[in-house]
């Protein structure tokens, strides 16, 4: 599948101020991920520590919190990951299911799909 990325507005709070960041769209991580300096520029703080697998199957510990996202205009409120200094800003798919949203890898695009409540 192809890569690209995707610019999103992060805030700690739905008041802002926001910053923008370009962040890779990476299906195979569930939670959006930012390094710790971003999001400790706009004042979040970490909620709790929880444990990671990572796709070599390395198990880390990181802090979690949770941040705004603005995307095509809507404000949502996803889980993040306070992530390694000069480490790439992640979208995950946790924050794409929430905003309704699918990935087109041919053309490179995030696009709606259906939401279910089953």
């Amino acid at each position: 599948m192809g890569t690209f990325f995707q610019t999103i507005e992060i805030a700690a709070s739905t008041s802002g101020p926001f910053q923008s960041v370009d962040a890779l769209v990476d299906t195979g991580a569930s939670y959006t991920w930012l390094p710790s300096a971003i999001l400790s520029r706009l004042g979040v703080a970490p909620l709790f520590k929880s444990q990671f697998t990572l796709a070599d199957g390395t198990t880390i510990e990181r802090d979690v919190t949770q941040i705004v996202v603005r995307l095509d205009g809507r404000n949502l409120f996803t889980v993040c990951i306070f992530g390694d200094e000069g480490s790439m800003p992640l979208l995950g798919t946790v924050t794409l299911e929430e905003f309704g949203l699918g990935v087109d890898p041919v053309n490179k695009r995030l696009i709606p799909v259906p939401r279910f409540l089953v």
